[in-house]
């Protein structure tokens, strides 16, 4: 112990020195006053930074980082890519693999499976999930989830996003937002906006009507900001009226930040910048991977010459720009460090936990698509001998497509699911095809191997010979995430299936007609061979519970009740996008740089196909059952509404089968005479419902004017006209039953 005179000596030392130690408490900064409001906070932390201070913090340090303001205590900035998950983290400075052990993750389920479950509480349940498993990485914001709509099933990225609806991908892209930000974790919704190509897209300029624009293709977007409050938006590659969309005075200046309000931050994407004076003026708030593409190696730590970086600075110092647009991107920054990194009260998270593996199953199961059944095929029983054939039963989905891909914990295959919920029957396989045998993706490795020399004749042969013997034959097939398929950087060269698949099982349902085809795929692809095989399932990419979902839907353990979320053409041509010629765009005389007109305009997916009169392999809304639904008694509380006031649409749904399940009722309105072209008719709502044997629930819809309104280009506003309307409530977008009228008076 000191005695009271070293005691008093060690006091007077320490008074003599110039310390932090001997400021008062009652001087805390604002900025760490966690009483004080949070905009007060951002102004005290904002006139205490230096212009250096201001620089760093809106761009890149890292890979994957961008740096808090250390002098001032503000911790730095950690994104990742999603949304299916967690990816694997790599070195600071290179695209390598940092060979941490702690990494591995839940894969999810990818978003048009999420989509397809068409339950917005699972939405919910994916946000909170995956929030988890971020938190417990130590990652403040994640990249995703992605809303872009669907146009042409040749996207090699849609398998990212939320189909072809705007009010679908509206319903279902708020509750994943407030889930994942429940957790003090940033969704970044991506990419904003009119990014439905992956070849060139850094150089497609879409030109698109105004009308289609706000009907189509910014209603998500514009749901995840008003609604979900999300706190970051990601630009997207492509260009929108011959500007870069990560700095595009039209749809981040006016739409995203005056018309809709939007408070946070707009990240580029990773290369997505190019040009220092538009990212100053027209909203580009964060600035990463622009050094070359952003993708690929470029000069080593270039993140100083970043495009707002010093040459920003310099522009400033030398008087061309004030710090009016630095504050504000600076503010915007610092306002999402409060949501995130200066969070003190965001909850603990936690990895591979037994929940998210529930989840993820959960999840895999419900957006499972039953999209033929003839003679009740399924589920399998009493089934002795089953063979299952494909690649794709026996390889790693997790791995690649991009910047989606996963270093998971586990991933369950098909065949292996297959092999143990069947345990009582003899289980065969056949690979009957060989497509890509890479089982590695940016450093992650699988750890086994897909080699096969065997010739397409002899993989068939083996095949086809074993098929005989089977009393049920699954085929595991579709695509995969390889380049020129459901990937990122590439779009798909045909609608057909590759590597032969056609042909195989063609020759397979010739010798035994008790097939099973399951398409492993994000987007819908060509099926010439449809009338001859009974039961087709659709079961997208789905995570690490892959295998075990499948399986479960097989066996019939789990009722089917997934809806397609997008429509599923007979031919290519039946999509708008592609029978009016105008994709994939057509290069510019003279310039890097391709236009592509969306002559179809508003009239993407069934509202295409609607208005053609085609009729598609499955419609948009469609899947089958176990069970089977009766929807009747549709009516409504009044024959007339006013331009101010509700509708209330009810409707009654019976199971009328012998086994419980899940139906989605879908609301489509239809406009009856209309001074503009409009679709035949719109989802405006939908409601998935659970029922016993027998049981009849009556579900209601309300709705008001904005369900019947169309964007007019002339005023710039939502009109409604009045007149009458028809309002449908049935299983798919193609019934035209259940139909009652009502008129829109002014």
């Amino acid at each position: 112990m000191l005695n009271m005179k070293m005691y008093r000596g060690f006091w007077i030392a320490l008074s003599m020195i110039h310390c932090p130690l001997s400021v008062s408490f009652a001087q805390t900064p604002v900025y760490l006053d966690e009483s004080k409001p949070v905009e007060q906070r951002i102004d005290d932390a904002l006139a205490r930074m230096t212009l250096d201070e201001k620089i760093a913090v809106i761009h890149a340090q890292s890979k994957f980082s961008s740096p808090g303001v250390k002098r001032l205590g503000f911790p730095d900035l950690w994104t990742d890519d999603g949304p299916h998950g967690v990816r694997p983290d790599v070195l600071w400075d290179e695209w390598v693999q940092a060979g941490q052990t702690n990494d591995s993750c839940v894969a999810f389920p990818a978003l048009t499976c999420l989509t397809a479950t068409w339950n917005p509480c699972l939405s919910r349940f994916y946000g909170e999930s995956l929030g988890e498993e971020a938190l417990y990485r130590g990652k403040q914001v994640m990249l995703g989830p992605g809303v872009n709509i669907n146009r042409t099933p040749l996207n090699g990225r849609n398998f990212e996003y939320m189909g072809e609806d705007p009010c679908l991908a509206s319903r279902m892209v708020v509750p994943y937002i407030q889930g994942l930000q429940s957790k003090g974790v940033a969704a970044c919704v991506k990419h904003y906006a009119l990014n439905n190509d992956e070849e060139y897209r850094h150089q497609v300029n879409v030109i698109v009507s105004d009308r289609a624009l706000h009907e189509i293709y910014l209603p998500a977007f514009k749901a995840a900001v008003q609604e979900a409050g999300t706190w970051a938006i990601m630009g997207s590659y492509n260009l929108y009226q011959n500007q870069h969309n990560c700095h595009n005075a039209t749809l981040l200046n006016k739409i995203l930040k005056q018309d809709w309000g939007f408070d946070g931050v707009v990240i580029s994407d990773w290369g997505g910048c190019h040009n220092t004076e538009e990212a100053i003026r027209n909203g580009l708030d964060l600035e990463f991977g622009s050094w070359t593409d952003g993708l690929t190696m470029g000069a080593t730590n270039a993140y100083d010459s970043y495009y707002m970086a010093l040459p920003y600075k310099r522009l400033i110092q030398e008087g061309k720009y004030s710090t009016k647009e630095l504050d504000e991107k600076v503010r915007r920054v610092l306002r999402l460090f409060y949501r995130t990194t200066m969070n003190r009260q965001h909850p603990y998270g936690f990895l591979c936990s037994e929940a998210h593996y529930e989840a993820a199953l959960k999840i895999a199961q419900e957006g499972i698509v039953l999209l033929k059944n003839n003679r009740q095929l399924l589920p399998v029983k009493n089934a002795k001998r089953i063979l299952v054939v494909g690649e794709n039963a026996i390889k790693m989905m997790t791995v690649g497509g991009g910047s989606s891909s996963l270093k998971v914990q586990r991933e369950i295959l098909p065949l292996d699911g297959i092999k143990a919920r069947f345990a009582e029957a003899e289980i065969d396989f056949a690979r009957g095809y060989v497509g890509d045998t890479v089982q590695s993706y940016n450093g992650v490795t699988v750890g086994r191997s897909l080699y096969d020399l065997r010739s397409a004749e002899e993989l068939t042969a083996e095949a086809v010979a074993k098929a005989r013997q089977a009393d049920v034959v699954i085929f595991i097939g579709g695509l995969n995430k390889s380049d020129y398929q459901d990937c990122e950087g590439h779009d798909r060269k045909a609608y057909g299936l590759p590597y032969g698949q056609d042909q195989l099982i063609e020759a397979l349902v010739k010798v035994n007609p008790n097939l099973v085809y399951v398409n492993i795929s994000g987007n819908a692809v060509a099926m010439p061979w449809i009338d001859k095989v009974p039961a087709i399932v659709q079961g997208w990419f789905i995570g690490s519970e892959a295998g075990e979902a499948i399986a479960s839907v097989l066996a019939g353990d789990v009722n089917p009740s997934g809806k397609l979320p997008f429509t599923w053409y007979v031919r290519l041509d039946d999509c708008g996008a592609h029978a009016t010629g105008s994709f994939p765009g057509t290069w510019r005389e003279g310039h890097q740089i391709i236009d592509e007109t969306y002559k179809e305009d508003i009239f993407v997916g069934y509202r295409w196909t609607d208005r053609q009169q085609i009729k598609p392999l499955f419609p948009f809304g469609h899947g089958l059952s176990y069970t089977t639904f009766q929807i009747s008694h549709l009516r409504a509380d009044k024959k007339e509404m006013t331009s101010d006031g509700q509708l209330t649409v009810s409707v009654d749904v019976k199971n009328t089968g012998t086994v419980a399940g899940a139906e989605v009722l879908q609301l489509y309105i239809s406009d009856v005479k209309c001074s503009q072209p409009r679709p035949v008719k719109e989802l405006k709502g939908f409601k998935k419902v659970c029922l016993s044997p027998g049981e009849t629930q009556t579900v209601t819809f309300t709705i008001d004017r904005s369900a019947l309104s169309f964007y007019d280009e002339q005023t710039g506003a939502w009109i409604a006209e009045p007149g009458e309307f028809v309002a449908m409530v049935n299983s798919s977008s193609a019934s035209t039953k259940n139909k009652i009228r009502f008129m829109l008076s002014f």
